[in-house]
C-alpha cells in the first residue's frame, strides 16, 4: 500500500476519533471544571499515576500551565500528589476518591453513549472492531 494514502487515511481517521470523542463526552464534565481540566482528569484517570511533565506533554501545555491547572484540581480536591516511595523526589498524580467518582459518573456517561452508538453492530462486527483496535494501537498508537 502507498504510505501517503495509508498517511491520508490515519489523518482521516483521527479526525473522525476526535470528532467522536467529542459527541462521547460532550457535557459529562462538571459545570465546575474547565475543558482542559476536564480533560486532565481524564489523562490522569487511564493513566494513573502520572507525572506532571507526562501530563503537560500529553495535553501539549507549559509546565507552568501544567502545574497551575493541577493546583487547582487538588484545590477541588479531585486529584492528589503520592510521593514514590523508591524515590521520595518524584511525586506522581492521581485521582482523589472525589475524583474517582466524579470520572467513574462521567466514564458511565460515555459508556451508555458507546453502547447507543454500536447497539446495531452484530457481534463479528463488535470481534472485527476489537480486533483492528488491537491492530491499530500495537502497531500504530503505540
Amino acid at each position: 500500500m502507498d504510505n501517503n494514502l495509508l498517511f491520508q487515511q490515519i489523518v482521516t481517521f483521527t479526525t473522525a476519533v476526535h470528532q467522536v470523542t467529542s459527541d462521547l463526552t460532550k457535557d459529562v464534565k462538571s459545570g465546575a471544571l474547565t475543558p482542559v481540566q476536564y480533560k486532565i482528569l481524564e489523562y490522569i484517570a487511564v493513566s494513573q499515576p502520572v507525572t506532571l511533565s507526562e501530563i503537560s506533554d500529553c495535553m501539549h501545555m507549559s509546565m507552568p500551565n501544567t502545574s497551575r491547572e493541577l493546583k487547582k484540581l487538588t484545590e477541588k480536591q479531585l486529584c492528589s500528589r503520592v510521593t514514590d516511595p523508591s524515590d521520595r523526589r518524584r511525586q506522581g498524580i492521581t485521582l482523589s476518591p472525589a475524583g474517582e467518582v466524579m470520572m467513574g459518573e462521567a466514564f458511565q456517561t460515555i459508556g451508555r453513549r458507546f453502547e447507543e452508538r454500536i447497539a446495531h453492530l452484530s457481534e463479528e462486527e463488535r470481534r472485527e472492531i476489537g480486533q483492528a483496535l488491537g491492530l491499530l494501537q500495537q502497531k500504530v498508537f503505540y
